[in-house]
């Protein structure tokens, strides 16, 4: 198959789904892996998509093959938690880690800090959380004590979002607080929706300290609402195939750095 045959077969897949793996293209072209990496490549360059650890993924406001918009801004929980699902539960069970029992802590909503849950059921945290999806799992499978703030439920997103200033978390004070965003970049945290920006930016007042969770997939330039910049940022936890650049740039911030083995977590499912 030619190259201009091979890259409109990826197009018509990113069409059909936010993320195309290598092996989805090799299995649709029947071209080799190393053939479907430098492919991936020169569309990244072209702007076509967004070059991700192990895929290709689609832009914002690419349509799919039904027609509806896919937005890394809107994009659902369901189809998220499914996107380097190794690396999220590695560096969630590295956030685990961190936490002492008695301890109170705030955990945002995202595919990565929903993934901590399974690291929490034996232990004895006081936690915080807008994901109603992981307040759900605490409250069935662990001993923590969970507290939801009030507001809108966002059925895609899994969140519970407030759109009034003054609400229940005023009153709430935490030493940490986990969060997962949609991207990380020179200004800072970065999300794309206006509503959870601010929800997020509200529950970060209420935290002494900031940890950042973020697959290496996050370092690119996507969303345009900047939650906090580097500067707020205790400690960011990723995968080992995070650029080196941007962890420099953390570092030259103040940020500590704490990087998972990701493969090693698949070894352990295995």
């Amino acid at each position: 198959m030619h190259e201009r045959e091979r890259w409109q077969v990826i197009k018509a897949l990113l069409r059909a789904r936010p993320l195309v793996r290598i092996a989805d293209a090799c299995r649709a072209t029947g071209v080799s892996e190393a053939t479907i990496r430098r492919d991936f490549a020169r569309l990244a360059e072209q702007g076509v998509a967004i070059r991700v650890h192990g895929g290709l993924e689609a832009l914002p406001e690419t349509a799919n093959a039904s027609g509806d918009v896919l937005s890394l801004a809107t994009r659902s929980f369901d189809i998220s938690q499914t996107l380097n699902i190794d690396a999220k539960r590695a560096i969630a069970k590295a956030a685990v880690a961190l936490c002492a029992d008695g301890e109170t802590v705030i955990i945002n909503g995202g595919t990565t800090t929903y993934q901590m849950g399974e690291y929490l059921r034996e232990r004895r945290l006081k936690v915080l959380t807008n994901s109603y999806l992981l307040a759900d799992a605490l409250i069935h499978t662990s001993k923590c004590r969970v507290a939801l703030p009030g507001g809108e439920v966002y059925r895609e997103q899994g969140m519970i979002v407030s759109p009034f200033e003054e609400d229940a978390i005023q009153h709430y004070s935490a030493t940490r607080m986990f969060m997962s965003a949609i991207s990380i970049g020179p200004l800072g945290v970065i999300e794309g929706d206006p509503l959870l920006a601010r929800a997020e930016s509200k529950l970060l007042k209420r935290a002494d300290k900031l940890i950042v969770l973020a697959d290496s997939s996050k370092f690119v330039s996507r969303g345009s609402l900047v939650v906090c910049p580097l500067a707020r940022i205790d400690t960011l936890i990723t995968d080992a195939d995070a650029p080196s650049d941007a962890l420099d740039m953390l570092r030259a911030h103040g940020v500590r750095i704490v990087t998972v083995d990701a493969g090693a977590q698949t070894n352990a499912a295995a």
